[in-house]
């Protein structure tokens, strides 16, 4: 029956193309999966049942669809602007191109992912935009073909060339691995000595409290409490909260189970976002197509950039309906996996 009805509301909704394909609805169906009513449960006059509370969140879910397509649906029209234009892909991390996970030090991508991201890499410009410091991101990547931006974007190792509209006291020549040469940009160096401080006093802090992990994240604290009891939250952000508030220009934000502490300077992923296309050669050019995928609220920043240049692709990574700038969606990383493995088959038959 539920199967019937989403049929019945995908018709209505205009998603004739997904109606054939019934693992597409089957996937549909399983981003709200609950477990099965328990055979003598008794229900009171009004209340939903569980099947009904799913059939209603797969109506929320194809309703926030109609508004933010799948990207891989629409693959096709999405390239079909791409004709005459450089791609360009920034990537998220957590959520992205890795699962959420309960430790943050095991968010692993697969090998799969890995090479995807690798042959993407080799097609196009690619960067990847984390929360995470940079040499813990480049840890779970491995790959030397991407640029990386860790810290919000607060810590780039991007393209050689340096951007003449950012202040050159933060930038600096490197070499990789391979020897290649880059270039390192890290708009809050001044606040390091500070971050570092304010570490200590955090990780003593909250070592009372069970299930609390501070994250030395180079530019930013997290503070994650996945782990932490309810009743033990109360306290744990109020100790943050007065360590934050010993220290000036410093802000506290809040992610998923985490609490960050950044610094109070006018940079988030959008910004760096900006700074790669500039240090790529894209600034003010008409024939570039940025893709953008993520998840978290963070990445909105640089959803933002896309829809002001009114140029490229924001994609957000969610299986729940929310609140976004984003122009398609994507419902996982696995999801996330077959996009760029699309994306990378579609610039090798491009290239031919």
């Amino acid at each position: 029956m539920r199967e019937n009805l989403t049929r019945w509301l995908y018709q209505a909704m205009g998603f004739q193309n997904g109606l054939a394909k019934t693992q597409r609805i089957e996937s549909i169906s399983k981003a709200t999966k609950l477990n099965k009513t328990e055979p003598n449960k008794d229900y009171t006059a009004g209340e939903p049942k569980p099947d009904h509370m799913a059939i209603h969140a797969d109506v929320k879910y194809i309703s926030w669809l109609k508004e933010h397509p799948s990207a891989l649906s629409s693959f096709q029209v999405m390239m079909s602007a791409a004709k005459g234009k450089h791609v360009a892909v920034f990537l998220d991390y957590d959520g992205t191109l890795s699962p959420i996970v309960n430790d943050p030090d095991r968010a692993f991508m697969t090998n799969r992912m890995r090479s995807a991201v690798g042959d993407v890499a080799k097609l196009y410009p690619t960067a990847i935009i984390s929360g995470r410091s940079r040499q813990k991101v480049y840890g779970f990547v491995k790959l030397d073909e991407v640029f990386y931006a860790g810290s919000h974007g607060m810590d780039i190792m991007g393209p050689a060339i340096q951007a003449s509209s950012y202040d050159g006291k933060y930038q600096s020549k490197t070499l990789d691995k391979k020897g290649n040469e880059l270039t390192v940009f890290q708009p809050a160096q001044d606040f390091l000595p500070s971050i570092e401080k304010m570490l200590n006093e955090l990780e003593e802090t909250t070592s009372e409290i069970n299930g609390a992990l501070v994250e030395d994240n180079r530019f930013c604290i997290s503070v994650h409490y996945r782990h932490v009891l309810q009743e033990d939250f109360g306290l744990l952000e109020k100790k943050v909260q007065a360590v934050v508030a010993k220290y000036s220009g410093f802000h506290l934000t809040r992610g998923k189970k985490v609490m960050e502490i950044r610094p109070s300077i006018k940079w988030n992923k959008g910004d760096a976002l900006l700074y790669l296309l500039e240090t790529l050669g894209f600034t003010n050019s008409s024939d570039v197509l940025p893709i953008y995928i993520g998840d978290d609220r963070t990445d909105e920043d640089a959803f933002k950039v896309l829809k002001s240049r009114g140029q490229g692709y924001p994609i957000i990574v969610s299986s729940n309906p929310r609140e976004t700038l984003a122009s398609y969606s994507l419902r996982d990383p696995s999801e996330v996996l077959s996009f760029l493995i699309r994306l990378a088959r579609w610039g090798k038959l491009r290239s031919v």
